[in-house]
C-alpha cells in the first residue's frame, strides 16, 4: 500500500482563466468597486449568523428560493461561458434533482445529512443499536468482545434499501450492552457465500497496536463523562491568514506527537504569529502514517495517534477561545484501497461505495473513486461532512484532489491550457461536480460563515461562485502555480535575471470575483524529493552558518533577506487568504519525511524542530519575528479583504516591483546589488507616509539601512500612471511596506 503521491498534477498548474483573459494587467478590483485609499470599508468576514437551525426555514423544506434559477447567472459575470449555456443549465438541473429527491424521500437535506444520527452504533435506552447500509451481503451480525466474538449472538436484519440492524439489549443492571472500549466487527456472508470481518464503517474510534498487526480495530467509544465545549465557535474572518498543520510531526522529539501537545504547545505559538484559523492535516483516520493522511480508512474516527475523539474536542474548543478558527483537510476525492480496515470491497461487493472496475480506482494512488452518483454514497459523505461540524465544531474544510474529483481523467498526464473545452465537454465528471455543489450549499446555507477550500490545480471557472448562481460554490481555491513559479526561478533563475513582470502576472493572475488562498510553500513543497524555500535558498549553509555566533555568509544574508521578501510579495499580491505550512515560517531546516520501509521507519525527519526559533543563538528566531510582524500588520490593515489592488511598477532592469493594497504602499528591491536613492514610485494618495515594515531591520537580521523615522512626502505630479510620487531610498534585496497618514 502506497500513501497519496501529492506531486502526481497533471502536467499544467492552475491557469486561471480569467474574464476578460488575464494578460499583463495591473488593476485587480477584487469585488468590482474600487477602493478610494485607506480609510475604505473592509469585508467584517467570510458571513455571518448562527447555524440554521429553524425546521420552518425554506432550505429545509425543500422550497428554498436562492435555487429557483436556471444556473446560468455565472455568464453574467463571464461572457466567455455563453457558448456553455446549455452545459450550466443542465449541471444546475442535476443538482436540483438531487435536493428534489432528497427532500421527497428523506425529509430534506439537513435530515439525511445526519445520518451519522442513526447509522454506526449508537446507545439507546434499549440498548446499543447498530445500523450499517452492506446491500451486497447475505447475512450480518455484530461481533466483539461483548459476545465472545459469537456471529450467532447478534445477528442483523435487513430492509429492503441494504441496511442492516440489531440492537445489543443492556445488561441486567441497565449498563449498556456494549462495555465502553470494547473492540467489535461485523461480519457479512457475501454473496459467494464467504463470511468477511469489516470495520464498521462509521467507526468512530479505531486503533492499531503495531505489536500485534498493523490493522486497525474498531472500539466502541462510550466514555462515562463527555467533553463539554466552553467556548462559542468562531466566525472565519474575511482575511484568512492560515496555518496548516499536521497533529503528528508538531513536535521537536522524533515521534508521533498528539492532540493535547497541540493544544498546549502550538495553539499559543500560532495565536502569538497572528495566523486567524489553522487547518489540520490527516484527523481522518488513515492506517499507513507515511500517507500523510491521504490515504482514509475511516471516515468518522479521528486519528487515534493523537489521542481520543475528546482530545480533540479540547483542541478545537481552546482554539476557538483563543478566536482561532479550525478547517479540517477532507479527504473525499478517494478511499483507501485496503479491505480489513477500509471501506474497500466491504459488503464482499467491488461497488458497494464504490464505482466497479477501472472506474472505481485511481491508477497513481492506488486507491479506490466514490460512485458520487449514488443515493446511500452521498448520504454516507455529506454526512461524513455534517459529523465533523456538528460534533468537533469545525470551522471550514479544504477539499483535497478536487481536480482528480472533477475530471473522469483525474488530471493524470493532462495538461490544462485553460481553453473553456476542457471544463465543459465529456471530460468533466458531472456526478462528482454535483456532489461538490450539494456538499458546499448544505454546508453554506446550514452554517453562514462557514469556510470551503477547493485544492484543484485546473482552474475551472466557477468553482468559487455560489451555487445558486451556478458555480461550484467553493469560497476560495489554492493558488497551486505560486509556489511553484518560486521554486522554478530558485531552480532555474539568475537573481539578476528575476522577471518583475512574470511575478506580478502569476501573483494576480486569478479569476475576477473568484477568491484564492495563495502560499510561497505548503505540505507539499516540504516533502521528501523537494526543498522548502529556506533549503533552495540557503542548502547545506542552514547547517552549519546559522549561529549568531558564526559569520554572515553570503549565502545566508542574500537566502534569509529573499525568505522574507517572497514571502511578504506572496502574503501582499497574491490572494484573498494566506496560508503557511507549519515550521516554514522560520526556515525549517529540514525536509519532510515519514517513517516507512525506505527510510528505516525512522521518525528523524517526520518531526518540526521548533526548539530552533527558541534557541537565542540561532538565527531562525529573525524569520519568525519578520512572519509575525507580517501577520500582524494584515491583522491591522486587512490587505486580503481590501477591494483595491493596483500593481504600479513593474522594472525589470532595476528589479524593482511596487503596488498599492489595503491603503498601504508595497516597494520591492529585489535586485541582488543595486540600490537606489531617492527612487520614484507613483502613489494614489496626497500626503506622508511612513514606514509599517521593512524587511531590512536588525530586528528581522537585515542591515537596518532603511530609517524608519523618516516620513515621505507626496508630490502632486502624475507618476506611473498615479496623481503622486514619492521618492524614497531602496536597498538592494529590500522590501519597505508604507502607510499613509
Amino acid at each position: 500500500m502506497t500513501g497519496k503521491k501529492k506531486n502526481s498534477k497533471p502536467k499544467s498548474l492552475d491557469k486561471p482563466t480569467a474574464s476578460p483573459p488575464a494578460e499583463e494587467a495591473s488593476y485587480f478590483v477584487t469585488s468590482g468597486v474600487a477602493n478610494n485609499g485607506p480609510g475604505s470599508p473592509m469585508l467584517q468576514g467570510n458571513f455571518a449568523g448562527p447555524p440554521t437551525k429553524d425546521p420552518s426555514s425554506s432550505y429545509l423544506t425543500g422550497s428554498d428560493p436562492e435555487i429557483s434559477g436556471d444556473g446560468t447567472e455565472v455568464i453574467k459575470s463571464d461572457g466567455y461561458l455563453e457558448p456553455h449555456r446549455e452545459y450550466f443549465g443542465q449541471r444546475f438541473a442535476h443538482f436540483k434533482r438531487w435536493v428534489r429527491d432528497i427532500e421527497l424521500s428523506e425529509g430534506g437535506i439537513d435530515k439525511f445529512s445526519r445520518a451519522y444520527e442513526s447509522y454506526g452504533l449508537h446507545v439507546t435506552a434499549e440498548g446499543v443499536r447498530y445500523r450499517e447500509w452492506a446491500p451486497g451481503a447475505k447475512e450480518a451480525s455484530l461481533v466483539g468482545d461483548f459476545n465472545n466474538w459469537d456471529v450467532a449472538a447478534n445477528p442483523m436484519t435487513r430492509n429492503d434499501f441494504g441496511v442492516w440492524e440489531t440492537v445489543v439489549g443492556n445488561t441486567a443492571d441497565g449498563q449498556a450492552g456494549i462495555p465502553h472500549g470494547s473492540h467489535i466487527k461485523v461480519t457479512f456472508v457475501t454473496g459467494s457465500g464467504e463470511r468477511v470481518y469489516r470495520l464498521p464503517a462509521w467507526s468512530r474510534y479505531v486503533t492499531q497496536d503495531l505489536t500485534k498487526s498493523p490493522i486497525y480495530e474498531a472500539v466502541f467509544y462510550n466514555p462515562p463523562q463527555r467533553y463539554t465545549f466552553k467556548n462559542k465557535r468562531v466566525v472565519p474572518e474575511a482575511d484568512l491568514c492560515i496555518y496548516e498543520a499536521h497533529i503528528g510531526i508538531s513536535s521537536p522529539e522524533g515521534r508521533v506527537a498528539t492532540f493535547k501537545e497541540f493544544t498546549q504547545n502550538m495553539l499559543p505559538m500560532i495565536k502569538d504569529l497572528g495566523y486567524n484559523a489553522v487547518q489540520l492535516m490527516a484527523v481522518m483516520e488513515h492506517a499507513y502514517y507515511a500517507s500523510f493522511g491521504y490515504q482514509v480508512t475511516s471516515f468518522f474516527a479521528p486519528s487515534s495517534r493523537y489521542g481520543e475523539p475528546d482530545d480533540l474536542r479540547e483542541l478545537i474548543d481552546t482554539a476557538h477561545g483563543l478566536g482561532i478558527a479550525v478547517f479540517l483537510d477532507v479527504v473525499h476525492s478517494h478511499a483507501c484501497n485496503n479491505v480489513e480496515d477500509g471501506l474497500n470491497q466491504f459488503d464482499g461487493t467491488d461497488h458497494c461505495y464504490f464505482h466497479e472496475g477501472g472506474r472505481g480506482r485511481h491508477e497513481l494512488w492506488n486507491s479506490r473513486l466514490f460512485n458520487y452518483g449514488h443515493h446511500e454514497v452521498t448520504r454516507f459523505l455529506l454526512s461524513n461532512l455534517r459529523y465533523w461540524i456538528e460534533e468537533f465544531g469545525f470551522d471550514g474544510f479544504r477539499f483535497d484532489g478536487v481536480t482528480s474529483m472533477m475530471y473522469k481523467h483525474h488530471g493524470i498526464a493532462y495538461g490544462f491550457s485553460g481553453h473553456y473545452d476542457e471544463y465543459f465537454t465529456g471530460n468533466t465528471d458531472e456526478e462528482a461536480v454535483v456532489y461538490l455543489m450539494l456538499a458546499n450549499y448544505m454546508c453554506h446555507r446550514l452554517y453562514p460563515g462557514f469556510v470551503t477550500i477547493a485544492e484543484d490545480v485546473s482552474g475551472m471557472p466557477a468553482l468559487c461562485r455560489p451555487v445558486p448562481e451556478g458555480g461550484v460554490g467553493f469560497d476560495y481555491r489554492l493558488t497551486m502555480s505560486v509556489p511553484d513559479m518560486w521554486i522554478k526561478m530558485l531552480k532555474e533563475t539568475r537573481d539578476e535575471d528575476w522577471d518583475m513582470v512574470q511575478i506580478a502576472h502569476q501573483l494576480t493572475n486569478r479569476r475576477y470575483q473568484e477568491r484564492a488562498i495563495t502560499y510561497c510553500e505548503s505540505h507539499d513543497q516540504a516533502l521528501v524529493g523537494d526543498k522548502t524555500l529556506a533549503f533552495w535558498l540557503m542548502d547545506k549553509e542552514m547547517y552549519t552558518n546559522m549561529s549568531d555566533m558564526s559569520p554572515l555568509t553570503p549565502v545566508v544574508d542574500r537566502g534569509m533577506a529573499l525568505h522574507k521578501m517572497i514571502r511578504l510579495v506572496t502574503c501582499g499580491l497574491g490572494g484573498e487568504g494566506y496560508l503557511t505550512f507549519e515550521g516554514n515560517e522560520f526556515g525549517h531546516p529540514e525536509w519532510l519525511d515519514f517513517p516507512r520501509e525506505g527510510n528505516g521507519s525512522s521518525f528523524h525527519y517526520a518531526r518540526r524542530q521548533f526548539n530552533l526559533v527558541h534557541d537565542e543563538n540561532l538565527r531562525y528566531k529573525y524569520l519568525y519575528r519578520f512572519d509575525r510582524a507580517m501577520v500582524h500588520l494584515e491583522r491591522q490593515h486587512h490587505w486580503l479583504s481590501a477591494h483595491d489592488q493596483w500593481v504600479t511598477l513593474k522594472h525589470n532592469d532595476d528589479k524593482v516591483l511596487a503596488f498599492e493594497r489595503g491603503g498601504l504602499v508595497w516597494i520591492f528591491n529585489f535586485h541582488p546589488t543595486n540600490s537606489y536613492a531617492d527612487y520614484r514610485v507613483g502613489v494614489a494618495w496626497p500626503g506622508k507616509y511612513n514606514v509599517a515594515l521593512c524587511t531590512d531591520d536588525a530586528e528581522f537580521l537585515g542591515h537596518s539601512r532603511i530609517d524608519a523615522s523618516v516620513d515621505h512626502f507626496s508630490t502632486p505630479l502624475e507618476w506611473n500612471g498615479r496623481p503622486n510620487y514619492i521618492q524614497v531610498y531602496l536597498p538592494a534585496r529590500t522590501a519597505v511596506v508604507l502607510k499613509h497618514d
